[in-house]
């Protein structure tokens, strides 16, 4: 896995904002948005798969570090939306102070030598570390102003515009109002607005495709450290 997947951390806890219930899928007046963060059993959900951000039990200060550190990557995405780059960029740095990535070489299991994150930390901290870590890497290969957020009336879920042109302004979710209405400038390959590349599973994080190279880590170590933001 490669150190720029972990920016989908950042997105789909921002999201979180906006879940969508499974029971409201039907009603005629559209879903309710749910807070995916309303409680454990929320943040339980959402590390759900992600083994490699370790276990033990969740306590309530763990859920208060998770909506803190998902109001302060929404600040990150709102900036760059705006168009104040540099504002985005210094929250998202602020993020990499707070939450250090300590990566390591490692050879087991008959693999050849290859990066691991260190193990060690709250479920908050290692979830911080990978998720600013990804997002960092995502803006030094491609542009801080990737960072969007969907234009959608009502919507505000945030997403990375991989298009060639720039051109994705609104969520997966509403792929269709961006063909409908069409912005300035958008003609040419959507793309994944994620992301994810074509042949990334669904559900698993998403890897750039033109990021082959890049420094690889294992996905089952967890790692960071944190304090709260001052």
């Amino acid at each position: 896995m490669d150190l720029a997947s972990y920016a989908d951390l950042a997105i789909v806890l921002v999201n979180s904002r906006h879940r969508t219930g499974a029971d409201d899928l039907r009603r005629l007046d559209g879903p309710r948005r749910l807070d995916g963060l309303r409680d454990l059993d929320g943040l339980r959900d959402l590390l759900a798969g992600r083994p490699h951000l370790g276990g033990g039990t969740l306590r309530p200060r763990d859920l208060d570090a998770m909506r803190e550190l998902r109001d302060q990557l929404h600040a990150v995405f709102t900036a760059s939306a705006a168009g104040d780059h540099e504002q985005a960029a210094e929250r998202l740095n602020e993020l990499l102070i707070q939450h250090p990535v300590h990566p390591q070489l490692s050879a087991h299991d008959g693999l050849d030598w290859h990066l691991h994150v260190n193990e060690g930390g709250a479920v908050p901290d290692v979830y911080a570390a990978r998720a600013a870590m990804g997002l960092a890497v995502r803006v030094a290969e491609h542009g801080i102003d990737r960072l969007r957020v969907c234009r959608t009336d009502g919507c505000g879920r945030v997403f990375l515009d991989t298009t060639k042109d720039r051109s994705r302004h609104h969520c997966p979710d509403h792929a269709a109002d961006e063909d409908n209405v069409g912005d300035p400038g958008d003609p040419g390959d959507p793309g994944d607005a994620e992301g994810r590349a074509p042949d990334a599973p669904a559900d698993g994080p998403p890897v750039s495709a033109d990021a082959t190279d890049g420094p690889r880590v294992s996905a089952d170590a967890p790692n960071g450290r944190a304090g709260p933001r001052a």
